[in-house]
């Protein structure tokens, strides 16, 4: 295989999951009696731009389709952040009702719904008809297309030119990387404001998060990598924030490179340095990783099996893809996780894909009272915690796996 932005070979592994389905592939009681689909979950790096990268088994279209489950507005988490992230920009770039802000993976509209309610004029891009028809009930407007260069240049001629470009959590999703990224420079009014969140490979690497790896994500991404990817298709870094959402990410605010004024910030030249003391230049620093990742599955699985033996009950909350990856390396069944709770009524009655696990609403866990939630979420904890804290009343304890198994 290829290096998707460079070409270079792919000589350095990072990552053997075996092989599972796609981790947002829900069944239904009628597909329990088909076959799934099962790819090689396999994550190489590139040693000429360091991108890092699964190997190309499914298509973007079979990942991302028109029964798409995640729906983001169910966080309280994410929806306080994207809130935050709509005032602060607002301010920051003087947004007004006269600008014009474009969101690339719209999902719902939980983010544009902040700039709709500031009269700031919006639209959103977003592929899957599940969450593209719940945006638009929040009355947003979406164009359901995959982005690149092809429907940049159909936006531009209508006249959607954006003052600020938002792409929350997508970057690592696209298959096509470079056009992916080339769409933003054509969408871009010359003097415009590109912004992308993604997880740090830094923190990825630094934290044991290998259950972030899935079909889904095509790319895990650094700092400088990305800047190279974007000089290399019309963007340049000025700016860059590190936040805590998805076990830590971070912010990297672009402009045109053939029209931007905005002044370069330290905060670029200092993380860059950061990541390079940490060797993620060299192949070094990513041959390790598969040890410490079968160690956290180790972990895992010696602890279910050890309550299993102790009769006690343990299920799992947060039907997430994360932890489809976590369960299904590890090979966990409903024999020792009987199901998994989740609040967004899309997923109940579902089965996770590859375990076959039950998904089902909270009221279950209430009747069921386990002595172990196990969250799979883990970047969402405190929130989870929080929510579930009347476990308390029975004495019901928490635990995640990531970095290390942690009971509380």
């Amino acid at each position: 295989m290829k290096c998707r932005h460079c070409d270079s070979d792919l000589l350095i592994s990072f990552m053997d999951l075996g092989s599972a389905p796609p981790s947002n592939a829900y069944l239904t009681k009628e597909s329990l009696n088909q076959p799934e689909k099962w790819y090689p979950l396999r994550v190489q790096v590139c040693s000429g731009c360091w991108l890092v990268q699964t190997e190309d088994f499914a298509d973007a279209t079979e990942l991302f389709d028109a029964d798409y489950a995640y729906f983001s507005s169910y966080s309280t988490t994410m929806l306080s952040h994207v809130e935050q992230y709509v005032s602060d920009m607002t301010k920051r770039f003087g947004l007004n009702t006269h600008s014009h802000v474009v969101e690339v993976a719209a999902n719902d509209g939980y983010l544009l719904q902040y700039f709709k309610q500031r009269v700031i004029p919006c639209l959103g891009v977003e592929p899957t008809n599940s969450t593209a028809n719940a945006a638009r009930e929040k009355g947003i407007e979406i164009v359901e297309k995959f982005f690149g260069v092809s429907l940049a240049n159909r936006l531009v001629k209508e006249g959607q030119q954006a003052d600020l470009t938002v792409a929350n959590n997508v970057l690592a999703h696209v298959p096509d990387i470079n056009d992916f990224v080339s769409g933003f420079s054509i969408l871009l009014k010359p003097q415009g404001v590109a912004t992308f969140e993604f997880p740090h490979l830094l923190k990825l690497v630094a934290q044991n998060q290998f259950d972030t790896i899935y079909h889904e994500h095509f790319s895990y991404l650094s700092l400088i990598t990305v800047i190279q990817i974007f000089e290399k298709n019309g963007l340049d870094v000025f700016d860059v924030e590190e936040i805590a959402t998805h076990g830590g990410s971070i912010r990297v605010f672009a402009q045109r490179n053939d029209a931007g004024s905005q002044e370069r910030s330290l905060r670029v030249s200092e993380l860059i340095e950061r990541e390079l003391k940490q060797g993620m230049n060299t192949a070094e620093y990513y041959t390790n990783f598969q040890i410490l990742a079968d160690k956290v599955k180790n972990e895992l699985l010696n602890f279910l099996i050890d309550a299993k033996k102790q009769g006690k009950k343990v299920v799992a909350y947060g039907a997430a893809a994360k932890g489809n990856t976590m369960l299904n390396y590890a090979g966990v069944r409903p024999d020792l996780l009987p199901f998994v709770v989740d609040r967004n009524p899309a997923k109940e009655g579902k089965f996770l894909a590859g375990s076959r696990i039950p998904i089902v609403s909270e009221k279950k866990l209430k009747i069921f009272r386990p002595d172990y939630i196990i969250i799979l979420p883990w970047n969402l904890r405190e929130e989870v915690m929080e929510q579930l804290a009347y476990v308390k009343e029975w004495d019901g304890k928490f635990v995640t796996a990531i970095p290390l198994l942690e009971i509380q």
